[in-house]
């Protein structure tokens, strides 16, 4: 692991140092042949997960009425919280939580690729955090897996450093893609905010896979929009006071949700408790919410829709914002599989309903659609959090695959990210990525120490 480190930073291959990066058209074969694999495995991670939700909502309406169905409810969630925790702290740190920062630390050349394990752990423990409900989003995971399955491609193909880099990054870009249907947001993201370049290699790379992951995952996924959304009206200049709350209110939202993500974590590291234990009962008070109200836990896409649609009164959507917010913080600190875009999507797209509702309470026919503005909470929310305002932009567009909207969207993203930086708010993959970095490098010492240990007890 070491040597990985040292030549990751020298930017030389570390098998045969020296060794030309190759023809620019085998670079972009070996890109297609990450973004196959890793669309395949994103996909059939997509499928299990659905699956186990749709398990868990089934199972939730069938044992209502039964004396053992909310402890049942609560032994499963809890045991496979504890379980995912397990995997990660025992088997495979690196997997630990959305595996984004793990990336970037990766293409960043702060940290070295972690083993081949990442993946079956990523895999496995992310099935079973979502599954039991945490609000936690596939596309974390499926980052990360594809990431590592580029790093080893590239490892095999005895590519040196740089290429590997590129690689990881083009993975990254196929698992996004897979995740969301959204092949130019993947690439898009991964260009904006992993690479931050946009070289013809880098670029040409990042979009290959995305395209190839995309398609191949196609096969086993349905494709299209992920969420619905009716016809809108075109914007109109009069809304722009409307466009400009968004922005504000999204802005100040997510700088909130972003230290909110981070002090969980601290109090994560900080705890007593070990992480199975810690995870157990965060699984426990999701099972309890999921017994109450299915539709509010897990990734949220259900959520998300309804706020499209615009159903519910503003009081109800309110109480929904803020126990999302909380079940969102409370999840990522059990330190599992999963990711934050999901959530987010979520806790924009309610942001935008609720300025919504309040405009037509008070302008009435002459406020913007309700729908409209949740679009456009998206696509602020994430760019306030995140500080990838193009981003936004486009995986709003392709998940809802509607364009009328880009205008006062893009308004909106100005606004939000603005406001974040006034108040002084860091990107959350900046804050996650240092903290990966320190935790990747405790846990490698660690097991330095202990095979060390175990080679000095053997002699």
């Amino acid at each position: 692991m070491r040597r990985w480190f040292e030549a990751y930073g020298r930017g030389r291959s570390v098998y045969a140092t020296g060794q030309g990066a190759g023809e620019l058209l085998g670079f972009t074969g070996i890109a297609a042949l990450v973004g196959i694999l890793t669309g395949l495995t994103a996909a059939t991670f997509r499928i299990v997960v659905e699956r186990v939700n749709d398990w868990r909502t089934d199972a939730v309406g069938i044992w209502h009425g039964r004396w053992w169905g909310l402890p049942l409810l609560i032994l499963l969630c809890a045991a496979a919280t504890s379980i995912s925790a397990w995997l990660v702290h025992r088997v495979e740190p690196h997997a630990e939580g959305s595996g984004i920062p793990r990336v970037e630390a990766v293409v960043e050349g702060r940290s070295a690729p972690g083993r081949l394990r990442i993946l079956p752990v990523k895999y496995v423990g992310g099935v079973l955090s979502m599954g039991a409900g945490l609000a936690l989003g596939r596309e974390g995971p499926s980052v990360q897996m594809g990431g590592t399955i580029a790093a080893r491609i590239g490892t095999a193909l005895r590519r040196n450093a740089s290429d590997v880099r590129v690689l990881v990054a083009a993975g990254a870009a196929a698992g996004l893609a897979t995740a969301f249907n959204a092949p130019i947001a993947g690439g898009v993201f991964v260009l904006e905010e992993l690479l931050r370049r946009f070289d013809r290699r880098t670029t040409l790379a990042t979009l290959v896979a995305s395209a190839t992951g995309f398609l191949a995952a196609h096969f086993l996924v349905r494709g299209g929009v992920i969420f619905t959304v009716p016809p809108l009206p075109a914007p109109r200049v009069a809304e722009a006071p409307w466009v400009l709350l968004v922005g504000i209110a999204t802005g100040v939202l997510a700088v909130g949700y972003n230290r909110a993500i981070m002090r969980g974590l601290r109090w994560a590291d900080t705890s007593r408790w070990s992480p199975p234990v810690r995870a157990a009962v965060i699984g426990g008070v999701v099972a309890i919410v999921c017994w109450l109200s299915p539709g509010l836990v897990g990734s949220g896409d259900g959520l998300t829709q309804d706020a499209l649609l615009g159903t519910g009164t503003l009081l109800t959507v309110v109480g929904i914002l803020l126990v999302r917010i909380a079940l969102s913080v409370v999840s990522y600190a059990a330190t599992v599989p999963g990711g934050l875009f999901a959530p987010m999507l979520v806790i924009g797209a309610l942001t935008g309903e609720i300025v919504g509702r309040f405009a037509h309470q008070v302008g009435g026919a002459t406020a913007p659609s309700v729908t409209a503005l949740a679009l456009l909470g998206m696509a602020a929310f994430f760019t306030a959090s995140v500080h990838a305002p193009v981003t936004g932009l486009v995986l709003v567009t392709e998940m809802s695959g509607s364009a009328g909207q880009l205008a006062p969207m893009l308004g909106a993203c100005a606004v939000a990210l603005l406001v974040a930086s006034a108040l002084r708010s860091e990107p959350i993959y900046d804050s996650l990525t240092a903290r990966s970095v320190q935790v990747s490098r405790l846990a490698d010492e660690d097991r330095e120490v202990k095979t060390a240990a175990g080679g000095a007890a053997a002699n």
